[in-house]
This record gives structure tokens, sequence and C-alpha cells, in this order.
């Protein structure tokens, strides 16, 4: 018998957030709110990192990456849970529930090794500074960028490989909102076990190998600092919180949901908007507000903006000025 899918769903059906039809129009409103924020943060970060010259920086080049990563995860499946709060019958393709397993991985396994990259530039910026200009050109962040990419793409091109072929030829209703690998590979009309023990490997080499770089540099960096002085221990710390902060909130649901064996759990579905909606808005946050160099540029940029809308309106204001002089002299 050739190997081929097998499957004859054409579809799966998506249960959602919540089957409360009060709930609905909330989460509705909720979400499109959240997705706005996600989208025009990030962007409003992309453009004052490209636009800012003082901003040109290693560090700063890294974050405008993430701001577009954490875009691109928002946006795999929030625009169609938020449309779907408003129909009765939450549908996806065959085609579709593959394509977003496929951005989920390449969008998380691209943003796991874009924290690592953020923090190789502070180990180098803290613990080797003389050497931080001549380690940190250009080319190594782009290469640090490309290799993001690149991991996610492997990873989510071996997850594909575990499910692809796998036939789905009767149950059809994925528990969440959206194509969860997980879920989904439990409804295959076979015994799963050896997939689903290959799908944790993938996900747990990923997920604690990075985590495991994350944490050893933190340390590595704060046990650096702790001889030198108590103020530089201090703005260390200052400086990693932030990012310890984003990698507990990304990596926490991540590992809890694809690193423990398959057991679904109520949580999961929090869990799952943690790393898909809340971490993308969390970043700008928690990479701006706590940013003395950031805020600058940012007051730089409405100040700009500011200036320029009043030289626009300025030509008006003369025209009427003139009209009026002219009309007192008749």
């Amino acid at each position: 018998m050739d190997k081929v899918n097998s499957s004859v769903v054409s579809e799966f059906v998506l249960l959602g957030l919540s089957s409360s039809q009060e709930l609905q129009l909330f989460f509705f409103v909720f979400f499109s709110v959240l997705y706005m924020v996600i989208v025009l943060g990030n962007l409003l970060i992309i453009l004052t990192v490209t636009s800012d010259s003082s901003l040109h920086s290693p560090m700063y080049f890294l974050l405008g990456n993430l701001s577009f990563v954490d875009i691109c995860q928002a946006s795999f499946a929030t625009p169609k849970m938020i449309a779907d709060f408003l129909s009765e019958h939450k549908t996806i393709s065959f085609s579709g529930c593959i394509a977003q397993i496929f951005f989920i991985h390449l969008f998380t396994g691209g943003e796991m090794m874009l924290l690592v990259s953020m923090a190789y530039d502070r180990y180098v910026a803290i613990c080797k500074p003389l050497h931080y200009v001549i380690i940190m050109r250009r080319r190594t962040c782009t290469v640090l960028v490309m290799i993001s990419w690149a991991v996610g793409l492997v990873h989510t091109l071996s997850q594909l490989s575990f499910t692809v072929n796998l036939p789905f030829c009767g149950p059809n209703v994925v528990d969440s909102f959206f194509c969860d690998l997980p879920r989904v590979t439990k409804l295959a009309c076979l015994d799963s076990y050896i997939t689903e023990i290959l799908i944790v490997v993938n996900s747990g080499i990923l997920s604690l190998s990075t985590f495991s770089l994350l944490v050893s540099s933190y340390i590595i960096i704060l046990i650096t600092v702790w001889f030198k002085s108590s103020a530089a221990m201090a703005k260390a710390f200052s400086t990693l919180a932030a990012h310890i902060t984003v990698v507990i909130l990304f990596f926490g649901p991540c590992i809890f949901i694809y690193v423990w064996p398959f057991t679904s759990y109520p949580v999961d579905k929090v869990l799952a908007i943690f790393y898909t909606i809340f971490t993308p808005i969390l970043n700008p946050i928690i990479y701006t507000l706590r940013n003395r160099d950031m805020k600058i540029a940012f007051r730089k940029i409405m100040i700009h903006y500011s200036r320029a809308k009043k030289i626009s309106e300025r030509p008006v204001i003369v025209r009427n000025s003139l009209y009026k002089d002219c009309c007192c002299c008749c």
C-alpha cells in the first residue's frame, strides 16, 4: 500500500475559547483591541528603531526583528479567532490547519533563537565591552537573524514531517482556537504514540536547549558584574529583568504544552493565548517602557510629526488671514 495521506477529513471544527454566547461579543472586542495594540505597538518599535540613528545598534536591530516576529506570531491565528467569535460554525480547511501548524512553529522557533541572540548581545556588551564593536558587527547581527529563521524553518518542517501524512478519517473537532499540533495529532486514525514522542523530543530539544542557553548566559552576566560594583550589578539586573520576564512568559507555556507528555489540560487554552497573543503584546511594553533610549526616541518622533502637522496647516492659516485682510480693505 502506498504511503500517502489517506485523509478523508476536509476540514476541522475549532471549539474556540468558550461555547458561551454571552462571552463571544466580549471576547471579540477584547481580542480585537489586543490585536490592534500588538500590531501598532510593534510597528511603532520597528519605525522608531529604523528612523532614529541613535538606535542603530545591535541590541535595537535585534529588538526590531523581534517585533516583526511578534507581529507574525500574533497574526497566524488571531484574526481568524476574532472572526470566529461572530460565527456559529468555526471551521478551518485541512490545508489551512496545516498552514497554521507550519507558521506557529516557524515563528516560535525563530523567536526562541532571537531571544538567545539578544541574550548573547547583552553578554558581549556586559562581559566583553572592549570587544563589543568588533564582535557585534552588522554582519554578525544579520547572521544571527538568519540563523533564527533557519532554525524556525527546520523546526517546523521536522514537525510537519511527523504529522502531514497522518490519516484523518473520522474525528475532526479540535478543542482550541487554532490547530494546535498536540490536539490535531490525537485525531489521527491510528496509534499516534510514536509520533507524539517524536514531536515531544523535537520540541523538547529546541525549547530546553534555548532556555538553558538563556539561563546560563544570564547567570554568567550576573556573576561577572557581581565582582565589579553594586552600581554595575544594579544596572545589569535592570537590563536583564526585562529579558528574564519575556523568557519566563514565553518559554513557560511552550514547555508545558509541547514538552509535557501528551495530556490535555483545561489550562492549555490559556497557555496557548499567552505565547500567541500576550507575549507579543508584552514585548513592546517590557522592552520600551523600561528603556530610556526608546522613550527619548518616541518623544523625538512625536515632536517631529507634531511639527510636520503644524507646518502642513500653516499655509491654510496664512491664506485665511490674507483673505480677512482683503475683506477689511474692501
